[in-house]
């Protein structure tokens, strides 16, 4: 069994490794808030991303609160075919080889390209805004303060989302029954 294939996982939708692009970890960390995917077992960074991280956001890759796994990713041939069509950078490129060749784990990544390619691949993926929005379910943050932090986005992240698509999202977190 390969090291990702006992990676499973532990509840219903709780991953317990996740494949980090750069997007992700330097938006949470802008928003104050990197520690919401401390609560992964491991967060898996290929070379590519790590550099990424290292050049834009050196901190990020600091924090003791998260267990960082730096990895070399082998390519997976479908993530190299998709790769043309979808105008995948390194960092995506091996964020996701490694999910692919790692089933069970998650990918983190805000880039369109990326989760269509993932959604190709079969493989499920999380961006910055669905990590702030599952912390609500994790027990992590109040609703309050997650409708806080999603209006914080356009002032205090450098992470690119529609306005009305935020709005939508506030909204939607507005009227949803509250969590178990």
């Amino acid at each position: 069994m390969s090291r990702g294939a006992s990676k499973v996982m532990t509840d219903p939708g709780r991953f317990a490794t996740a494949v980090a692009d750069a997007g992700p970890p330097i938006h949470l960390d802008e928003l104050g808030v990197l520690e919401l995917i401390a609560d992964f077992s491991e967060v898996w960074v290929p070379e590519a991303v790590s550099d990424e991280l290292e050049r834009h956001r050196p901190k990020v890759l600091k924090d003791a609160a998260i267990h960082w796994v730096r990895h070399r990713a082998s390519p997976a041939a479908t993530v190299d075919t998709l790769a043309l069509l979808y105008t995948l950078q390194a960092g995506e490129r091996e964020a996701l080889s490694l999910c692919v060749n790692n089933p069970g784990t998650l990918l983190l990544t805000d880039d369109s390209a990326a989760r269509l390619a993932a959604q190709a691949l079969a493989v499920p993926a999380h961006g910055t805004l669905g990590i702030i929005v599952r912390s609500i379910r994790r027990h992590q943050l109040t609703r309050a303060t997650v409708i806080d932090l999603l209006r914080k986005i356009p002032s205090h992240s450098s992470l690119h989302i529609r306005p009305n698509l935020l709005t939508e999202i506030i909204n939607q977190i507005s009227e949803a029954p509250a969590p178990e």
